[in-house]
């Protein structure tokens, strides 16, 4: 594509000294609304700051393409501004968050060929160091488009040297669009320079685009997976030395990612036609592990959160509407009044959904560890972690494990799987036996067993002592039973210790004892806090410190935490405990003892917004709430900008 023919000389701006992000996208926005690319400025000027809320647009060299996508864009274009000085606050990948040339993409609603087309051939003009550095220098506008042309002119194909070698490459990000290109012509650059053939597959938002030949897989050295998210076909790979690395870090050290592929691979793509997994001849450590494989479960888990408090937030807010604040109670169940009827069935309906919270958790972590021989064992475990087999085997009064039994047997599950396949070896024709009976059938007997004797007898009994311990202190001071009860209600987000701690709660409340305003400020701070901070930090230390999912799982965490639901920030919660669960405390304690101290009573187990009504002193109330969530917003925010900078902390 040449680019000069999408764009127009008024659409380029050389020298201007516009001072922001938003001035230099309300700029460029106007410019094309005034040179009819867009028939309505406000609404395409929207889709511009909705993908900007999605992930980062700006790159390395100073560069920002930023672009929108909308049914007001009447062709495929693009305006161009080159600063006279970097701004500070466009959001980088690499944090830089310093921008002085920003080209602003237009594409029609509906033109993903189009948008991706123009974006990629954009990228991969900006790719050469040589030629950024002549778009900086360019005198004239129109010595700028030739420069960007320029790039676009044919280049002779690589050949590979005279001992044949070649590479294959898979690249994909989480947008799926200028990332992928981007690494890809990174990777193929540094193999022309070594005289190495690169042959890359693009798995973008448009699909796969240039998919691997058999022939140039089984003619490679090794593959190279530069993948933000799980490379499709990864089992064509048998046999093949392998690296795997995130899709940023061909931009960063393409040479030296050929070279370790060559000299130092991560291991070998396993063999096994039954399973997809890796040998490596350089095992990660148990906490990377772990690590990848508590990334991997949080990420199958969002969607079931998300689906299962929205159901619950239809049926409660729409029972609230006629006045009924205790749909989920049985009796509304067989209401002579269908709306309740549905309305109870919806909130019943969210919890059931909430129940495979857990099993989805715990069987993708076990995935991602041993691949699909740990999925079936990582399910069971986490449907024993969720208590399933309380209601299945209608037991009465039994207390499940809850996240931390969820880590415990996912992982357990993940590692027993991975270790029976790689170690049972069986003659060809009983090879079939092993995926579909033996490992399954050990791994799950395993869990049982270990779930029965140790998990929930270990984490029972926990949360018995957690019982017992707010009934010691029953009779206590008004303030040191708050942060008691507060304390144990914001420690697991709906878990079997915040579970405990309302038992509790509720039945001093029944008496008359002591109110719910600990309890229920202790619901609601840290889901609004943790969804808060996804929100505010790039204000706060100007730059993003939570990846891409987490903002998507924060503004989820933010709505359902208002709902009272706080199972929204258990993703937090289980990625980096000790962070999540002492923030979470702190800021609990400190909200509810500001409204305590202030005069603030609630005696209903009514903590979500349209409970609130029924508080007394409410400005109290309020005002503790906002004083926890903001503690909780900004502390996650400093504390992961000092861990990112000290580099104990990635985004990727």
């Amino acid at each position: 594509m040449q680019l000069s023919s999408v764009t127009t000389a008024k659409l380029i701006f050389l020298d201007k000294a516009w001072q922001n992000r938003r001035e230099i996208i309300d700029a460029l926005c106007q410019c094309l609304y005034e040179e009819g690319a867009v028939s309505d400025k406000a609404l395409f000027e929207e889709a511009v700051w909705q993908r900007e809320q999605l992930s980062e647009t700006g790159f390395e060299q100073g560069i920002a393409i930023p672009h929108g996508k909308s049914s007001t864009v009447k062709r495929p274009t693009f305006a161009a501004v080159r600063l006279t000085q970097p701004v500070e606050d466009w959001p980088t990948m690499g944090g830089e968050d310093s921008v002085s040339l920003v080209f602003l993409l237009a594409v029609p609603d509906g033109d993903d060929a189009g948008h991706l087309r123009l974006l990629s051939s954009l990228s991969l003009a900006l790719m050469d160091e040589n030629n950024v550095a002549a778009l900086r220098a360019a005198p004239t506008v129109d010595a700028f488009l030739a420069k960007l042309d320029v790039s676009e002119a044919p280049q002779e194909k690589v050949v590979v040297n005279e001992s044949g070698k070649s590479l294959v490459v898979i690249t994909s990000c989480s947008a799926g669009i200028a990332h992928t290109y981007m690494a890809a012509e990174a990777l193929e650059k540094a193999g022309a320079a070594k005289g190495i053939r690169v042959y890359s597959e693009k798995q973008g938002a448009s699909g796969t685009e240039d998919e691997l030949t058999p022939e140039q897989i089984a003619q490679a050295e090794g593959v190279i997976f530069a993948a933000t998210l799980p490379p499709k076909g990864r089992e064509r790979f048998a046999g093949k030395p392998f690296i795997s690395t995130s899709v940023s870090e061909p931009l960063k050290d393409a040479e030296g990612l050929i070279d370790r592929i060559l000299q130092q691979p991560d291991g070998i793509v396993a063999a096994d036609a039954n399973a997809t997994t890796v040998t490596s001849s350089r095992p990660q450590s148990f906490g990377a592990r772990l690590y990848q494989g508590v990334s991997s479960g949080i990420s199958y888990m969002i969607p079931v959160i998300v689906a299962a408090g929205l159901m619950i937030g239809i049926g409660q807010l729409s029972a609230s509407m006629v006045g009924v604040t205790a749909i989920g109670e049985a009796r509304y169940g067989s209401d002579p009044n269908t709306f309740l009827q549905i309305c109870h069935y919806l909130t019943q309906y969210g919890n059931m959904i909430m129940k495979f919270m857990y099993p989805v958790f715990a069987a993708f972590m076990a995935y991602s560890i041993a691949d699909r021989p740990g999925l079936v064992p990582g399910f069971i475990g986490g449907a024993f972690a969720g208590g399933l087999h309380y209601t299945l085997w209608a037991q009465t009064g039994g207390i499940p494990s809850g996240f931390l039994g969820a880590l415990l047997l996912g992982m357990i599950a993940g590692l027993l799987a991975d270790w029976l396949n790689r170690h049972i070896h069986l003659h060809k024709h009983l090879q079939a036996m092993k995926p579909m009976l033996i490992v399954p059938g050990i791994s799950v007997l395993v869990i049982f067993f270990l779930n029965f004797y140790f998990v929930d007898p270990v984490f029972g009994g926990i949360n018995r002592f957690f019982q017992q311990f707010i009934l010691d202190h029953g009779n206590s001071s008004a303030l040191t039973l708050a942060v008691i009860i507060t304390s144990l209600t914001a420690f697991d987000l709906g878990g079997p210790v915040n579970k405990s701690a309302g038992a509790i709660a509720i039945g001093l409340a029944a008496d008359h004892i002591f109110p719910l305003t600990a309890r229920v400020l202790g619901i609601v701070i840290p889901p609004i806090g943790i969804g808060l901070a996804t929100v505010i930090d790039r204000y706060v230390v100007r730059q993003r410190v939570f990846d891409e999912n987490q903002r998507v799982t924060g503004t989820t965490s933010l709505i359902l935490g208002f709902l009272a639901i706080g199972e929204g920030a258990i993703p937090f919660m289980l990625k980096n405990p000790v962070i999540t669960i002492s923030i979470n405390i702190t800021g609990a304690i400190i909200g509810s003892l500001i409204a305590i101290s202030f005069g603030s009573v609630q005696w209903f187990p009514l903590p979500a917004i349209w409970g609130w009504p029924l508080v007394q002193n409410l400005p109290a109330y309020l005002a503790g709430m906002t004083t926890g969530v903001l503690f909780i917003a900004f502390a996650n925010v400093f504390v992961r900008f000092y861990l990112i900078k000290a580099g104990k902390m990635t985004l990727n």
